[in-house]
């Protein structure tokens, strides 16, 4: 067996125990999952009256606007449970365990990221789905609806790799529960739920520049069939890749320095 298939055969068996927590400890997936839903009827049923007409519409309106950024929550909600999941390995010697078996160094790594991909990705289509069951009409094409899935997947992928790097870093399973939190604002402090164009000069400032708000607005735009700006789907592929390298890097250094001490 060949090195990249051997890595390959360990990675695939560090998936299957990833899918196995995730079978065998269902809160954190319901988690990922249930706070946006949540969000999402708690904007559109208690607030979306008002929030909607602040859009010129109505509620109907408000639910359309606010669904790429409710995503977004599903999106963030899932690098909680990854960094979690990476804590609780490398904190309880599982990882110094398989140092001492013939596996591929990366491996832990892969199955995490795959694993947590695949459970961030679920969460997204469930979400998606309570929003159309309440009224949501995504009136983009076909093809806007599979490029927005592809958006959705690239910033989950590069999202993974941040949380991953930061439940090595934490040097507990709470603090790792606690790092991820940012991710969690950055949708409200962005065009998720009101326009930028509403908030205060240092506000709209910080809203227009940070990467969410290109990443709700490039998913905004393909589902709903209006135009997306070449700087906006520009800045989304800068910021995902940005974002996955340096999540990478920083995650495989964290990884080998503490597996070396381990």
């Amino acid at each position: 067996m060949s090195t990249i298939s051997h890595a390959a055969s360990d990675a695939s068996t560090m998936l299957r125990r990833n899918l196995k927590h995730v079978q065998r400890y269902p809160s954190i997936p319901l988690f990922v999952a249930g706070t946006p839903i949540i969000f999402l009827l708690l904007f559109v049923y208690v607030l979306g009256g008002t929030l909607g007409s602040g859009l010129g519409g109505g509620r109907d309106d408000y639910l359309a606007y606010i669904v790429p950024g409710v995503l977004m929550l599903a999106l963030t909600g899932g690098a909680t449970g990854t960094a979690i999941s990476v804590a609780t390995d490398m904190t309880e010697g599982i990882v110094a365990r398989f140092r001492t078996m013939a596996i591929s160094r990366g491996a832990v790594l892969t199955g995490h990221v795959l694993g947590s991909l695949i459970q961030t990705m679920a969460a997204v289509l469930l979400v998606a789905a309570v929003a159309v069951l309440i009224g949501f009409r995504p009136t983009g094409s076909p093809a806007g609806w599979l490029g927005a899935l592809g958006v959705l997947t690239l910033i989950a992928f590069s999202v993974t790799w941040l949380s991953v790097a930061m439940g090595i870093n934490a040097k507990s399973v709470e603090t790792a529960s606690n790092q991820p939190m940012i991710f969690l604002l950055m949708p409200f402090l962005g065009s998720g739920f009101v326009p930028t164009d509403s908030m205060p000069d240092v506000l709209r400032w910080f809203a227009d520049v940070q990467p969410f708000t290109p990443f709700i607005e490039a998913v905004r735009g393909l589902l709903m069939g209006t135009p997306v700006q070449a700087g906006t789907m520009l800045a989304t592929l800068i910021w995902c890749a940005a974002m996955s390298v340096g999540g990478y890097v920083w995650a495989l250094w964290l990884y080998n320095r503490k597996s070396v001490r381990a």
